[in-house]
């Protein structure tokens, strides 16, 4: 049994050389933009901001809605009208958040 035991903690122990780029290589350069997509990108972002910001326009519009009508014996419709201002602000806070937290995850 101890042969065995002698064996794994060798395997264990052995050393686990780190591979090497080859001599010229740049693993970690900086981000650069695709040829084509210089203009073509930054507009769509912009379409995605305008479409969110639409849609957070809208979705707390709803929520009120949904909060005035269950005003009168229909809590549950107000009480779910509620619960959607969470979600409208957490998804409008997200969409907000992403152009500096993006790059500061990636490091870019």
């Amino acid at each position: 049994m101890s042969h065995w035991l002698n064996l794994a903690s060798d395997i264990l122990a052995a050393p686990n050389p780190a591979p090497s780029p080859s001599k010229g290589t740049n693993w970690d350069h900086a981000p650069t933009t695709p040829p084509g997509m210089e203009t073509v990108f930054p507009e769509w972002i912009g379409w995605a901001k305008w479409i969110a910001i639409g849609l957070g326009i809208l979705g707390l519009m709803a929520c009120g809605i949904m909060m005035m009508i269950g005003r009168r014996n229909r809590s549950h419709l107000s009480a779910e009208g509620a619960n959607g201002l969470l979600w409208v602000m957490s998804g409008l806070s997200v969409v907000t958040l992403a152009a500096g937290v993006v790059p500061a995850v990636i490091g870019g």
